[in-house]
């Protein structure tokens, strides 16, 4: 166990001297247990780091299944994107896939229950990480409850917990109600309401289809969307990727996939487009008491502004690291860009070309074998 003991100002201690802190030591911490936090640990084990002993994973919510368990509950099976296998356990070997209705909030966190539970891992929660010290070597992550004491990080925080909401001139005054993709639930409490939805995004675009299904809604975005027929591919997926891993190379702020790749139409797209549900405006300049103002003075009154305008990474906790970048991101190196240059210690998984589901399991077995190898464990 290391320790810090505390001494009063004359360097002698006294019966008033601070009690040493105490610290859990392991070769390496985990900082969260969603997609990318489980895959680093699996492989952490299965290189041969003991459980519980070599490393722990820390993760700050109440029960397994990272942000998904978040997520509104329209998105079922038959329509959400993205699921994909954990190292060593298929989804369709922990859920039953076939009930296409069953809610993906409910489904992936059962499924990260059994892997959980599978692989015996070290999950320790709920503990929030609040800062990460490096002293003598070594890293000093503090937290709301236990503290620990580790040679090696990989971050796997994600983007959920730290949404992304400009706020416009006026925001304090707007009377209604204002909301963040990640506090949806679902389409039914806006009955009644005029929506104004604000993002070009995926999530943008889905969720403006589903809730003009109950209401009026106006959508809003700062460039025109950027509709593409083609059908994505594993080839557009790459090029993709590639894209975003060149930018964390040099250090700059990661961009999300699909600012790269646009956005395909589908089906769905098509039949919004011929019902006028995807009549886009731009960007309005001033949120008023009752709704919104346009640059060229027009306004609307609405009851709610939903701002779908995405996340950013959850880095806050290591602020005191100093990784930033003067480009404003970190400069990201080794095999699938995941070791922080100005520090090998440092894996970020889950951060720019790994921030999908299937990036973030590559990206937790590479940090996990090049941290390893690293730290010659």
């Amino acid at each position: 166990m290391g320790n810090q003991a505390g001494k009063p100002d004359s360097g002698r201690p006294t019966s008033s001297a601070v009690r040493p802190e105490l610290f859990y030591k392991v070769d390496i911490v985990v900082i969260g247990a969603g997609q990318a936090g489980l895959s680093a640990a699996y492989h952490l084990k299965r290189e041969g780091l003991e459980p519980g002993k070599g490393f722990v994973i820390l993760d700050d919510e109440f029960g397994p299944g990272g942000a998904w368990q978040h997520r509104w509950d329209s998105l079922t099976l038959s329509n959400v994107n993205g699921i994909n296998d954990l190292p060593g356990l298929g989804f369709a070997d922990a859920v039953n896939t076939k009930d296409k209705e069953l809610q993906a909030n409910v489904a992936i966190p059962k499924y990260y229950e059994v892997y959980e539970k599978t692989f015996n891992l070290p999950v320790i929660r709920p503990v929030q990480v609040t800062e990460v010290i490096d002293r003598n070597g070594r890293f000093l992550i503090r937290t709301n409850g236990v503290q620990f004491n580790a040679r090696g990080i990989i971050n796997a925080t994600g983007t959920w917990k730290t949404p992304n909401c400009p706020k416009y001139p006026g925001w304090e005054k707007f009377k209604g109600r204002q909301l963040h993709t990640g506090e949806y639930k679902n389409a039914d409490e806006f009955i009644g309401k005029h929506v104004i939805i604000v993002g070009g995004g995926i999530s943008a675009v889905q969720l403006l289809g589903e809730i003009s299904k109950v209401t009026q809604t106006t959508w809003v975005t700062r460039r025109p969307p950027d509709f593409r027929h083609y059908e994505f591919s594993p080839e557009h997926g790459r090029e993709a990727v590639a894209m975003v891993e060149d930018r964390v190379r040099e250090g700059l702020p990661p961009k999300s996939v699909v600012s790269v790749t646009g956005l395909p139409i589908t089906p769905a797209i098509e039949d919004m487009l011929e019902h006028g549900v995807l009549d886009r405006k731009p960007m309005f300049q001033e949120i008023t008491e009752t709704g919104v103002r346009w640059e060229d003075g027009t306004t609307m009154d609405a009851d709610v502004i939903f701002w779908n305008t995405g996340f950013r990474h959850s880095l806050d906790h290591l602020a005191g690291l100093n990784l930033l970048s003067e480009k404003g991101g970190v400069v990201m190196t080794g095999q699938l860009v995941t070791q922080v240059a100005a520090d090998p210690r440092i894996h970020l998984t889950g951060y720019g070309p790994s921030s999908s589901t299937i990036g973030a399991n590559r990206a937790g077995r590479a940090a996990a074998k090049e941290l390893m190898a690293y730290l010659k464990l």
